[in-house]
């Protein structure tokens, strides 16, 4: 058998030299018999002796090298199998459906199993299964097993690679393969990203919502006790976290802590929110407070901007709520109790001086409200149209659709005398008339995605923003001025406050007034839904311009249908819980049921007991949820869940591709997570 062994390349190369120099010895003899015949016979003489020691050498030391050879073959592939069983790194072969072939000492060692053959690697590991196991080339996975970390790279390994030159096998089908597996220990190392993660910076900015108001509601000689005692709890609560906190301003505190002080935070809710509420000295009202936390931004000044946009957002949705912040989330907890109304106007002096520039600057006013514009973006738009028109500037309302509701209101801008044909516009008109000379008026909506038109918003580089919604992490970017109230009734009552101090007389038509006020109307359910001092004296001040309550009235009846619809969605709602009451809006051959869905929903508010209620309507191939609540739940942050939004009392959201049925049974499954979450 060995002698049958054929040697190659330059081992074989290297065993024929002393053949190839008895050719070299022939040349020279050869060579020698022209200068001395004598001389080259003996030279002959010495070439063939040495050519038959060597044949005789290389055919009988041949089969010894070979014998070593394969000594040396054997020896080198048990040292190979020695050194890859006592190999550190844990190391498992595997078939391609995942069955042990075959696994190192290592790997054993980690898995505490003796009897492993023919067991499946997901019997070890639970988190290796088939669908894990489908990968092209490589794979990694990581497993947590035994109190240890570890990162399990998988690599394919083909049999045609394995077999290839091996007489064992004649051919191996292509597909077929092996899978190599290595365990990498990461445990040490993530314990140390984790405690470097929880370590990292994090920037917080405490405001107080009512500082001016609660000072006076106590005795002057009081009022720095009532200071000292939330600066207590403030620094109290900050401190036991390991934290920094200083008072920057009278109502202003920043805080620098570690990640895992947050993390505490949030465990605890940030019961600081509602323990800043128990100081009472005699104050009327409870001091409440906004916090906004930056976390895990690359840099520091990073950090604090993520503070600074979360304060922002926790001020913007009314404040009583922390809002943290961080490159890929924003989370919101609190916001339980109504926002108090401010008694100064100066706010509302200096917006609407800021409107009035910004008007004059331009040529072109375009003014759009959200989608479905119901009465209160219509009214708000009318109202600052007429800002516009005192300013000597041409106003455009930008509406698509004229909703049931709006109708009666669009129709007191039919008379050609008074209002140009363009008064009223569509967004392809719209975006035709955008560009550096216009400014957009953006009235009760501060989410992009839900305007009228999205794209003009970016289409018109001076972009105004008058609301009373709570803001969501969804807000028009880049405006050139901001004002959203979320104490405020309504944009109406907004606007109607705005028109007072814009430099001049600004004449309000008795139509004009009808429809703000009708938008106050509106969105207070007739004054008994978040009204306050100042929608009373916005009311009376459209009252003087020329508003009629029974015009208004009658304006707003339902009709037939309307009414039977808004009857059979009461009769028919389900009480949930003993505490939330939810039905199902009929929308078959009404105009507007999304809005006869949002007046059910208030009906159901006056049976007793019911804390919030839920309205279903199924319009244009989408699901509108109408949500109210009185006083004692906060519906807004239910809605947010569901992608929506609005206030702590009214609130709705849009879903997609669901039926009414399933969108109850959604809102339920939420109710029940936040309920058992606290965040309710």
């Amino acid at each position: 058998m060995k002698q049958k062994i054929k040697l190659r390349g330059h081992l074989k190369s290297y065993l024929q030299v002393t053949l190839i120099l008895g050719i070299l010895l022939a040349a020279v003899n050869a060579g020698i018999y022209f200068i001395n015949i004598k001389s080259g016979l003996c030279v002959t003489g010495f070439l063939i002796l040495y050519l038959i020691v060597t044949s005789v050498l290389l055919y009988r030391n041949k089969t010894l090298v070979m014998n070593e050879f394969i000594n040396f073959a054997t020896q080198y592939g048990q040292i190979q199998k020695k050194l890859l069983e006592d190999l550190e790194l844990p190391h498992v072969l595997m078939d391609d459906s995942g069955r042990i072939i075959w696994m190192n000492n290592a790997f054993m060692q980690v898995i505490h199993r003796e009897q492993w053959e023919n067991k499946q690697i997901s019997s070890v590991f639970s988190a290796v299964n088939k669908e894990k196991l489908d990968f092209d080339k490589e794979a990694e996975i990581a497993i947590a097993f035994e109190e240890h970390e570890y990162v399990f790279k998988m690599k394919r390994v083909s049999l045609e690679y394995v077999f290839q030159g091996s007489d064992m096998l004649d051919s191996v089908e292509e597909g077929n393969f092996l899978i190599a597996g290595y365990l990498f220990d990461e445990t040490e190392l993530k314990a140390l990203q984790r405690k470097n993660d929880a370590e990292s910076l994090a920037i917080g900015l405490i405001y107080l919502d009512n500082y001016d108001e609660a000072l006076e509601s106590i005795e002057e000689v009081r009022r720095s006790l009532l200071v000292a005692l939330i600066d207590r709890k403030i620094n109290k609560c900050i401190s036991s976290l390991d934290g920094i906190v200083r008072k920057t301003e009278k109502d202003k505190y920043l805080v620098i802590m570690r990640k895992e002080a947050v993390l505490a935070l949030k465990e605890a809710r940030f019961d600081l929110l509602e323990d800043v509420k128990t100081v009472n000295i005699g104050n009327e009202m409870a001091v409440t407070i906004s916090i906004g936390v930056g976390l895990d931004a690359p840099t520091y000044a990073q950090t604090c901007e993520f503070a600074r946009t979360a304060i922002d957002l926790a001020l913007g949705r009314g404040g009583d709520q922390a809002v943290v912040k961080t490159p890929d989330s924003i989370v919101y907890y609190g916001g339980k109790s109504q926002q108090m109304e401010k008694n100064t106007r100066v706010k509302a002096r200096v917006k609407a001086n800021a409107l009035q520039e910004i008007i004059t600057s331009k040529d072109c006013v375009l003014i759009m409200g959200h989608r479905l514009a119901d009465a209160d973006a219509f009214g708000s738009a009318v109202g600052i149209s007429c800002i516009a028109r005192a300013l000597g500037r041409k106003p455009h309302i930008v509406i698509n659709d004229i909703t049931t509701s709006v109708r009666p209101l669009a129709d007191l801008f039919r008379d050609r005398t008074v209002y140009e044909e363009d008064f009223i516009i569509s967004s392809a008109e719209a975006l035709e008339l955008a560009g550096n000379n216009t400014v957009l008026v953006v009235v009760d909506v501060n989410k992009p995605s839900i305007t009228e038109c999205p794209d003009l918003i970016k289409a018109c580089k001076t972009v105004v923003v008058l609301d009373h919604h709570r803001q969501s992490s969804e807000v028009i970017e880049n405006a050139t001025l901001s004002y959203v109230e979320p104490y405020a009734s309504s944009t109406c009552e907004m606007v109607a406050e705005v028109l007072q101090y814009i430099a001049g007389t600004v004449k309000v038509r008795n139509n004009e007034a009808d429809c703000l006020y009708s938008g106050i109307i509106v969105d207070t359910n007739n004054f008994t839904a978040k009204t306050g001092v100042r929608t009373f004296e916005a009311a009376a001040f459209l009252r003087r311009c020329g508003a009629d309550v029974t015009r208004v009235r009658k304006m707003f009846r339902d009709g037939a249908k309307e009414y039977k619809a808004k009857a059979e969605t009461v009769r028919s709602a389900e009480i949930y819980k003993n505490a939330y009451a939810m039905g199902i809006c009929p929308a078959e051959g009404l105009d507007s049921p999304t809005e006869i869905g949002a007046q059910a929903a208030n009906e159901l508010l006056g049976i007793s007991g019911i804390k919030a209620s839920f309205v279903v309507t199924d319009y244009n191939n989408k699901i509108y949820i109408s949500a109210r609540s009185i006083d004692e739940m906060n519906v807004q942050i239910i809605m947010e869940r569901l992608g929506g939004g609005g206030h702590m009392n009214i609130a709705g959201a849009q879903l997609t591709n669901t039926t009414p049925e399933r969108a109850i049974a959604v809102v339920k499954t939420t109710l029940n997570e936040m309920l058992e979450e606290g965040a309710l």
